[in-house]
């Protein structure tokens, strides 16, 4: 594999992670529990797409042939999304949403940290303006995910609940594929397995804040990366590919 594709795919995987996840908040937009936090998420999920699409507008420049960043988000089969499983998990409640958020931002922030000052210039460029946002983000769900742990019996429950559902997505982050590992030998990406200490100590602390507890299991699902995806990835890209795969080369 050449460098190129390296760069190709490793920047798709970036993209696909923040595309996901932004389009699994847009299902809050008018749904959120108050107007405030239905705007904050709103917020959130415009800051992860305005990512994705200057991750996708690089990898058009990358791949050529005619490429854009539209026919690269919305041509692309399930399989060949490598976005993390977790973000494509559904909403479920507020509960779920505000725990997976904050799972992916306490990575997310650590990611971008590094990313910043790697080799790849547009790389570290796109992460040192995220990076703002992220940890914004990160504020943000950890202080939903204390709020609602240390409230009510019943928030406290849910919150526990949906820690313990997604808590077997959140390995997946740590470990490398072929395309993380050949991108941190040419400089341009992190070593994920390093980011997990830095990761774990902010999770533990506020989810010992929140009086919540970490699960114990082991076991950890794995493949996102690889283009191995739940069922759950299909419904959202049968959404939101609709208008192009309908009208191919429609613009707004």
């Amino acid at each position: 594999m050449q460098d190129s594709d390296i760069r190709f795919q490793y920047v798709l995987h970036l993209a696909d992670n923040s595309m996901i996840l932004g389009q699994r908040n847009a299902e809050w937009c008018s749904h959120g529990p108050v107007l405030e936090q239905d705007i904050a998420i709103t917020n959130i999920t415009l800051d992860l797409i305005g990512e994705a699409r200057s991750l996708y507008a690089y990898a058009a420049e990358l791949k050529g042939e005619n490429a854009t960043e539209d026919t690269i988000a919305f041509t692309r089969d399930v399989k060949q999304y490598k976005n993390a499983l977790l973000l494509e998990q559904p909403n479920t409640d507020w509960a779920y949403t505000v725990v997976r958020q904050f799972f992916y931002d306490a990575f997310h922030f650590q990611l971008l940290n590094v990313l910043q000052k790697r080799k790849d210039e547009r790389i570290a460029e796109i992460a040192h303006k995220s990076l703002k946002e992220v940890t914004y983000h990160l504020k943000w769900s950890s202080e939903w995910l204390i709020r609602l742990g240390d409230g009510t019996d019943i928030s406290r429950e849910k919150m526990q609940i949906a820690i313990n559902d997604l808590w077997e997505y959140t390995g997946e982050f740590f470990i490398p594929t072929e395309i993380e590992t050949k991108a941190f030998e040419l400089g341009i990406a992190a070593d994920v397995e390093k980011l997990k200490p830095l990761w774990l100590e902010k999770v533990k602390a506020i989810i010992e804040q929140a009086t919540l507890t970490i699960p114990s299991k082991n076991f950890q699902q794995n493949g996102g990366k690889n283009g191995l995806h739940s069922e759950h990835l299909g419904f959202i890209l049968a959404e939101m590919q609709f208008m192009q795969r309908a009208y191919p080369g429609v613009e707004w």
